[in-house]
């Protein structure tokens, strides 16, 4: 699991990844140390529980994922069958790139899990 993590950090404009399970806890994390995991991983768990509440409310398909863009970077948000796959990335990274990226990342989880 932390090898998957750890690939996915090696993408252009990565700066860190973590699974987190639906209650919100951290299951594992390579995240930069400029973040407090555990405050990463309750945001994550609150807001895609939100966004899916909103879905089901609206009769459609599963949360597949979500992407936050901020003023000094971009979080992406993941269903990855053991939890919520986080990625935390620069501003000005290649979004297109690390989706794909993210999809062959929770490929590798659930075979791995």
């Amino acid at each position: 699991m932390y090898e998957v993590l750890s690939d996915l950090n090696r993408t252009s404009g990565v700066t860190g990844s973590m699974l987190v399970g639906n209650d919100g806890i951290v299951i594992a994390a390579d995240l930069d140390t400029a973040f407090d995991s555990d405050t990463i991983g309750a945001l994550a768990a609150s807001i895609t529980s939100n966004i899916q509440k909103s879905l089901d409310r609206l009769e459609t398909e599963p949360l597949k994922q979500v992407t936050i863009e901020a003023a000094n970077g971009k979080l992406f948000f993941a269903e990855a069958g053991l939890g919520i796959l986080v990625v935390t990335a620069e501003q000005t990274v290649n979004v297109g790139l690390i989706r794909l990226e993210i999809r062959n990342a929770i490929d590798k989880l659930r075979i791995a899990g």
